[in-house]
């Protein structure tokens, strides 16, 4: 298979836990190319995911590392029919940055779906105008063009709720974020009844943080976690309007599933959150 400069996440978390299952297994790099007649480099590239790998081989070194758990090899085996040019993500590749097109993809292949927003709220509930407004204020200026670009990218993943099966979803928001004026008054008024009106979607959870809460302090950073078709494909994005990071060491996982759990806790019912999110936009 030819060499990819820039492999997506989704690729690389695949060599990656080819890679795991490996060295769980105590088998070195030179034994893995010896199995699959091919040199030691070769199973480098493939483990940090800069070249393919089919699903016979997946299922070959599967045996060879003693791997007896079905669900993971069939999760790494689908991963591997997976080509570029497939998805809808893939039209903005070029155009703009990676990290984009792979947050795409973690939400399209997720079982579920956790947020914790700070300050804005996840893209798949923002509305054009409010999408449009963070973009702008981001410092450099990006071109009109690029703005443009990152909106209409950010409007596309909302399809992930409109799919016959849609991923369950739970998004935890500050009160900071629902009074914040972004775009200005009829902006931020439109973006919390959107809010109101997609957090009735029996596969959406909406809770709210409120100021009054003086438990919860972790509240730093933006987290989407995403479920895994299988629990060791899980993934943690740390989110920043520029790019992000893409976590999953166990205690990565584990940390920020704590994080999302104490932030639970500390946030009202959904009911109650409606209410709360109703009460702000009819003071705007």
């Amino acid at each position: 298979m030819p060499s990819r400069d820039n492999p997506t996440a989704r690729q690389a978390r695949l060599g990656g836990e080819l890679r795991k299952l490996r060295v769980r297994a105590g088998k070195t790099a030179r034994e893995a190319a010896g199995l699959l007649a091919t040199d030691q480099a070769k199973i480098s590239h493939i483990e940090s995911g800069k070249i393919g790998v089919s699903e016979e081989r997946v299922r070959k070194l599967a045996v060879f590392y003693d791997c007896v758990d079905a669900g993971l090899i069939d999760a790494l085996c689908a991963i591997t029919h997976e080509r570029r040019g497939q998805f809808w993500w893939d039209e903005y590749r070029g155009v703009l940055p990676p990290g984009f097109l792979d947050v795409a993809e973690l939400e399209h292949h997720a079982e579920y779906l956790r947020y914790l927003q700070p300050v804005t709220f996840p893209g798949i509930f923002q509305i054009e105008d409010y999408a449009r407004a963070l973009f702008q204020s981001v410092l450099p200026k990006f071109p009109a063009n690029e703005v443009q670009a990152r909106v209409d990218h950010r409007m596309r993943r909302q399809s992930i709720l409109d799919r016959e099966s849609p991923p369950d979803v739970q998004a935890i928001v500050h009160e900071a974020a629902l009074r914040m004026r972004i775009g200005g008054r009829k902006v931020a008024r439109k973006q919390l009844e959107h809010l109101i009106e997609v957090s009735g979607r029996p596969e959406v959870m909406l809770r709210v943080i409120p100021f009054a809460n003086e438990d919860f302090v972790g509240l730093t950073q933006t987290v989407l976690y995403a479920g895994g078709i299988v629990p060791q494909l899980d993934t943690v994005h740390i989110d920043n309007r520029r790019d992000g990071s893409f976590l999953d060491a166990a205690t990565e996982l584990d940390k920020n599933r704590t994080l999302l759990d104490v932030a639970e806790q500390a946030s009202l019912e959904p009911a109650e959150s409606r209410s709360f999110i109703h009460h702000i936009a009819r003071e705007l």
